[in-house]
C-alpha cells in the first residue's frame, strides 16, 4: 500500500507500473467491457395459436365478451405461437390437446403442470444451447445463469445443462426465477457484473419459458385475452469480454409506483395466475416518457439507432412507439418476433436482440427494454461491436 491508499485494478490492463513511477497520477480502475457475443433460440414443434384462440373463444359464454375477444385476438398481430403440447382440433372428451392436458371441467393442478415442465423444459433448453455451437468452448464456461418464471424444480435445468454439455462441475450456477418478462435483462445485468469483475469469465445465459402450461378455465375476459398472447420458447446466449456482438453499456430500472396490480404473476392451486391489465400499456408509455433521460443514460431518443423492445403484445409496442415518438420501422424486429412467436416471457427480448444482431452495422447505439411485475421497465443500453 502506497501513500494514496489501496489500489483497485479490474480488467485485463494493469496501471500499477505507471502509478508506481509517478505517485502524482490518480489511481484508476480499468474496467472490462462485457459483450453479448451471440444468441441462439428454439421453440417447440407445435404451432398452437389457432387452436388456443379457438379454445379461448369457446370458454366465453357471454356473447358480448366473445365478440370483444374475437376482435382483440384478430388485432393481436400474432400469427404463430408454439407449445410443448400438441393441439387436437377434434380431440375427444372436451380436450384441446392430444394428451388431454387441458379438458373442459378438469384443468391440471399446479403439480401436474410442474411435472409437465420438468419433462419438456430440458430438451428445449438443450436445443437452444446446441444451436449456440459451443463445441470445445463448453469446457471454458465459468458461469451458468438459468432464467425461468413458468416452472421450477431442484435439481433443475442448470444441473441438466451441466451434464448434457460437459460443463465443468465447478461451474458457478445462478437461477433467476419468477421475475417475469423482464428477467432476461436482469440475467444480462448479472452476466455483465460477472465479466467486469472476472475478465476471463465466460457466462452461459439460458432463458426458458413454457407459458402455455398455465392456461386457466375462466370467464374473465382480460385473463383469456392474456392467454391468447403467450407462447413457449428458449434463448441461450454467451457473454464474455471478447469484443464481438453487443457491448453491454448500462442498465436502468424504471418502476412505476402504485401499479403493482397491473402486471402480476402468482402461484396458485391450479397453476400460475397471470394478470396483464389493459391499463398496463398506457402506464408503460407514461413511465418511459417520464424517465427517458435516465433510461438512455443522457442521450436523446434520436441518438439511438436500434430499439429492442419486448413485444408484450401489440398494444405494448404501440404504446412504446407513441411515448418515445419512434418511427414505425424502429420496432420492426420486435413486431416480427411477436408475429412469429407471441410473447415468450423472459426469452422474448433475446429473440429480438438475435434478429437485430444478424444485420446490424458496427458502432450503432441501441436500447433494449422489457416490462413486467411491479410494474417495472428494465432497460439496457448497448453498442454493436466495432468489428
Amino acid at each position: 500500500m502506497g501513500p494514496a491508499g489501496p489500489i483497485l485494478v479490474t480488467g485485463t490492463i494493469s496501471v500499477l507500473d505507471e502509478l508506481n513511477d509517478d505517485p502524482s497520477i490518480s489511481r484508476k480502475s480499468v474496467v472490462t467491457t462485457a459483450y453479448l457475443n451471440r444468441i441462439a433460440t428454439a421453440v417447440p414443434a407445435n404451432d398452437v395459436h389457432a387452436a388456443f384462440v379457438a379454445f379461448a373463444r369457446s370458454l366465453l359464454r357471454d356473447p358480448r365478451a366473445n365478440r370483444v375477444f374475437q376482435r382483440m385476438a384478430g388485432r393481436s398481430q400474432i400469427e404463430h405461437r408454439w407449445s410443448s403440447l400438441t393441439p387436437a382440433y377434434d380431440a375427444p372428451d372436451g380436450a384441446i390437446d392430444q394428451e388431454g392436458f387441458y379438458a373442459y371441467g378438469r384443468f391440471p393442478s399446479t403439480a401436474a403442470r410442474m411435472t409437465r415442465y420438468e419433462k419438456a423444459a430440458p430438451d428445449l433448453a438443450a436445443l437452444a444451447v446446441e444451436r449456440l455451437n459451443l463445441g470445445p468452448e463448453a469446457s471454458r464456461i465459468t458461469h451458468l445463469i438459468v432464467v425461468s418464471c413458468t416452472g421450477v424444480s431442484a435439481p433443475g435445468l442448470d444441473f441438466d445443462l451441466v451434464a448434457r454439455f460437459g460443463l465443468k462441475t465447478s461451474v458457478e450456477r445462478t437461477v433467476v426465477a419468477f421475475m417475469g418478462c423482464y428477467a432476461a435483462i436482469n440475467g444480462l445485468k448479472l452476466a455483465r457484473h460477472i465479466v467486469r469483475s472476472e475478465p476471463d469469465a465466460r457466462v452461459l445465459l439460458v432463458c426458458l419459458e413454457l407459458c402455455t402450461l398455465h392456461l386457466k378455465e375462466t370467464q374473465d375476459l382480460e385473463q383469456i385475452l392474456t392467454f391468447s398472447v403467450f407462447g413457449d420458447g428458449c434463448a441461450a446466449a454467451l457473454v464474455s469480454s471478447e469484443a464481438t456482438g453487443l457491448a453491454l453499456e448500462s442498465f436502468h430500472a424504471a418502476l412505476a409506483p402504485g401499479t403493482a396490480d397491473q402486471i402480476s404473476w402468482k402461484i396458485r392451486d391450479h397453476g400460475f395466475d397471470m394478470v396483464l391489465s389493459g391499463a398496463a400499456p398506457g402506464e408503460i408509455g407514461r413511465t418511459l416518457r417520464g424517465g427517458l433521460v435516465d433510461v438512455l443514460a443522457g442521450r436523446r431518443s434520436e441518438d439511438v439507432d436500434l430499439w429492442a423492445v419486448h413485444p408484450g403484445g401489440r398494444s405494448v409496442l404501440d404504446a412504446v412507439e407513441t411515448a418515445l415518438e419512434l418511427p414505425s420501422e424502429a420496432l420492426a424486429a420486435s413486431r416480427n418476433v411477436l408475429r412469429a412467436n407471441g410473447n415468450m416471457s423472459s426469452a422474448t427480448i433475446l429473440f429480438v436482440l438475435q434478429e437485430m444482431m444478424r444485420d446490424a452495422e458496427p458502432g450503432l447505439t441501441g436500447c433494449a427494454m422489457a416490462f413486467g411485475p411491479g410494474l417495472v421497465a428494465e432497460t439496457m443500453m448497448f453498442r454493436t461491436a466495432d468489428g
